[in-house]
């Protein structure tokens, strides 16, 4: 995979400067609990430590850096860097816009799971994290919940069901990193500029 690095390229949330070698990163809570729902005897759970756990093995699959952004359990620490993550304090990095806003900027691209009640149930849901870093300029992969049916997928944005969905997203990313961000930065614009949505749903509510 031949690295296309992208530069001086301006976004919504500042200069796009050269991210060869940054980590695809993500910030996220580890372990939800207290929202689980039991349906018919089954548990549909609200938490993405599930989703990771189907996918700890993926720093070492592909020879670039992957970052979890969470908080300061050792154990989880442990696990991340026995698998080959990296990990980052998402506590510090949330404590105001700024360093939000770095976090996302210095990254290559977001790589992220989703809860398992929007996935099986294919709510839709789509994360405002993820809008992010696609207005950043920054592809992301994240878990199918159904919004494909939405926003267009593919390139600048992947959505996955399986490893090999994962690994084909990162390769077409990394065959064409300069494509992919401004595809990013075009979905962004298309699907979550302010001036659209909030005409959209003025329009719909009669106003």
């Amino acid at each position: 995979m031949d690295s296309d690095p992208a530069t001086d390229c301006d976004g919504p949330l500042g200069k796009l400067g050269d991210v060869t070698g940054r980590p695809y990163t993500t910030i996220a809570t580890w372990e939800n609990k207290g929202k689980d729902i039991v349906l018919n005897g089954e548990t549909y759970y609200w938490s993405k430590d599930r989703e990771f756990m189907k996918v700890i093995d993926l720093p070492r699959r592909r020879p670039v850096a992957f970052e979890l952004a969470l908080g300061k359990e050792e154990k989880v620490q442990r696990l991340l860097h026995e698998n080959g993550w990296r990990w980052a304090d998402s506590i510090a990095i949330s404590r105001s816009l700024d360093q939000y806003r770095n976090y996302i900027v210095s990254s290559r691209a977001e790589f992220t799971v989703a809860k398992d009640q929007n996935i099986r149930l294919r709510s839709g849901w789509f994360s405002d994290r993820s809008a992010s870093y696609l207005a950043a300029g920054r592809p992301v992969i994240t878990q199918q919940t159904g919004f494909s049916n939405s926003l267009p997928t593919g390139r600048g944005l992947f959505a996955f069901e399986n490893m090999d969905d994962i690994l084909r997203a990162i390769d077409t990313i990394e065959t064409d990193y300069k494509g992919n961000s401004s595809a990013a930065r075009e979905i962004a614009r298309e699907y979550f500029e302010a001036d659209k949505v909030l005409s959209r749903l003025m329009r719909e509510a009669g106003l």
